[in-house]
């Protein structure tokens, strides 16, 4: 039964005893010309529960309508803020991820399986036409976006379609969606290889600034990430080198994987920059080497040394456009090129897996060449301890033999061979020098009379 209440239609039944009764949201009124009524309308939300209940009974469940695109972000970002607690920067990577993608406002609008292969492809399509967006972080401190001719590189987009189907899973693990789309990520996705040679590290360094030539000298003598140099505090300095050490060491005490702990020695012209940083700072003995401001309690952000590098590097006419994490790149391959294997790299780098260590391992012809070298003098070596090994046990092979017995070559048994027999409480054994031939095994009175 349908009836008024207030501004809107109810309805209100019976079904296997009991009564139910619910507003259905629809305005009392004349509703829209040639449109089905309101009281039509509210009449299908009362056979719609009807409907619900009924299959409800019949052990058939019916699933919730799926939430918005929009709705759903917010709950995955807040999963997200306690699944990465450990690692804020991967979870503010998600939330930034978010951010762009609801910027598609085919994605904002659609229902969570509303999104299929054909919307996907929209969106890649948009995300392919746009140009990137740079941010300015000016002296008041806000931010300014400003436009580039550059379009938006492949692996950009395809982070934030890995982000789109990492939302898209986690909503069919929590019974959400009953399926998801098929999401391939685009090819020709570029890995960054750069390497800087000598010369282009010395015209680099020239023309730096201070603050950025301290800043890349670390990152080129060390490999640390770009956050870990920044993060570094005088307590983690230590000047005094440690064991066989030339120089001092640098301890990181966290970073971007578990393994990023570590301890990393000093180079003669890093240790070089730490003990002058630490007089210009008057010997402090805690808080960040590069400090933002002179209360020291925030280190220099990472947009003031990255803007530092995009006007040093486009000041260098002979030297090709490189990311500032390329300075580790370089150090890392450096390293690999020394003859650093990939355990040593991984332990230096803090990375998580073997795997991305063994990238920086390159082998070269000259290393190559070397690694048979290696292997030679290795033959060389094992093949001089067998031949020692040989010597001595052919000494020993030289010593005297007992002359043989007048009854060695008789089948029957000598006087000697029982004279040995009985001395070993075995009379029952006959021996020959060259046979043992083992007779019957006698009886206990048998052996008892040889007693």
């Amino acid at each position: 039964m349908i009836f008024k209440r207030g501004k809107f239609y109810w309805f209100e039944f019976e079904f296997q005893g009991r009564r139910y009764r619910e507003s259905t949201n629809i305005l009392v009124g004349r509703g829209v010309p040639g449109d089905v009524s309101p009281k039509e309308k509210a009449k299908q939300v009362e056979t719609a529960k009807r409907q619900r209940l009924a299959l409800s009974a019949a052990g058939i469940q019916q699933r919730d309508p799926a939430p918005s695109f929009e709705n759903f972000t917010a709950r995955f970002l807040k999963w997200i803020d306690v699944e990465k607690s450990a690692k804020p920067r991967t979870a503010q990577f998600y939330h930034d991820m978010i951010r762009l993608l609801l910027r598609f406002e085919p994605f904002k609008k659609a229902r969570l399986d509303e999104i299929d292969e054909s919307l996907v492809t929209k969106y890649i399509e948009t995300r392919r036409a746009a140009k990137r967006i740079k941010v300015l972080r000016q002296k008041n401190g806000k931010v300014k976006l400003a436009s580039t001719n550059r379009p938006i590189a492949v692996a950009s987009i395809n982070r934030e379609l890995a982000t789109l189907r990492r939302l898209l899973r986690v909503a069919h693990e929590w019974k959400v969606l009953l399926s998801v789309p098929v999401i391939h990520l685009l090819p020709g996705e570029e890995q960054s290889d750069r390497v800087l040679t000598q010369l282009e590290e010395e015209t680099y360094l020239a023309e730096a600034q201070p603050l950025l030539k301290d800043f890349a000298t670390i990152a080129l003598d060390t490999g640390m990430r770009p956050e870990e140099i920044l993060r570094i505090r005088w307590e983690y300095v230590r000047f005094q080198p440690a064991g066989d050490a030339m120089y001092g060491y640098i301890h990181n005490p966290r970073g971007k994987t578990a393994r990023a702990k570590r301890n990393l020695p000093m180079t003669k012209r890093v240790q070089a920059i730490m003990e002058r940083r630490h007089v210009e700072a008057d010997k402090p003995v805690a808080g960040y080497v590069f400090p933002r401001n002179d209360s020291g309690k925030e280190h220099v952000p990472y947009d003031t040394i990255n803007s530092q590098h995009d006007v040093t590097v486009s000041a260098l006419k002979t030297v090709k456009r490189f990311r500032l994490y390329d300075l580790r790149h370089s150090f890392l391959t450096r390293l690999g090129e020394a003859g650093a294997h990939a355990f040593a790299i991984q332990k230096v780098a803090g990375h998580s897996t073997i795997t991305i260590s063994q990238r920086y391992v390159h082998p070269t012809e000259e290393r190559i060449e070397d690694a048979f070298s290696r292997l030679e003098r290795y033959n060389a070596k094992k093949a001089e301890e067998l031949e020692l090994k040989r010597r001595a046990n052919g000494e020993m092979h030289e010593m005297p033999v007992p002359p043989k017995s007048p009854t060695d070559d008789n089948s029957t048994v000598g006087e000697a061979d029982v004279n040995v027999n009985e001395i070993n409480n075995e009379p029952w054994r006959n021996r020959t020098s060259n046979l043992l031939i083992k007779s019957r095994r006698p009886s206990k009175d048998q052996q008892d009379s040889y007693g």
